[in-house]
């Protein structure tokens, strides 16, 4: 009978262990999955800053991309129609991929909004769009 309360201290070890590691692969999950979704945002941006040089497009195709995006992934947080902007500003802000793929995109959505609302560039009269 003596070894029923070493099992238990053993499932009790197993079960803290156990429960440590399924914790550290949902945060390193959750920081991949993070870190996808900003170089997503930071690609749309980069494209919609390409396509507005090259062909003259206005906020009101932005806002029709965002419509047609959010038609086609309703089940899809972050394509509002003013995402895309912050998502155009945020590639302008950031415009090497490399900067943002090692250091920016280690921050949630809404801290890069932040930071991209803190490093705002008065003289070049970007940064973030309007809040309506």
């Amino acid at each position: 009978m003596t070894k029923a309360p070493a099992l238990l201290a053993d499932y009790r070890e197993l079960l803290a262990a156990l429960k440590a590691r399924i914790g550290d692969a949902r945060l390193r999950a959750s920081v991949s999955v993070n870190r996808e979704l900003v170089l997503l945002y930071w690609e749309i941006g980069r494209d919609i800053l390409a396509r507005q040089a090259a062909e003259g497009w206005g906020t009101g195709v932005i806002e029709r991309l965002a419509r047609d995006l959010k038609r086609d992934f309703s089940d899809m947080t972050g394509l509002s129609p003013r995402n895309p902007k912050y998502m155009r500003a945020f590639a302008e802000a950031w415009p090497d991929r490399e900067i943002v793929q090692q250091l920016v995109a280690q921050l949630p959505w809404g801290h890069n909004l932040r930071l991209l609302e803190a490093v705002k560039r008065p003289e070049r009269g970007h940064g973030m769009p309007a809040k309506r």
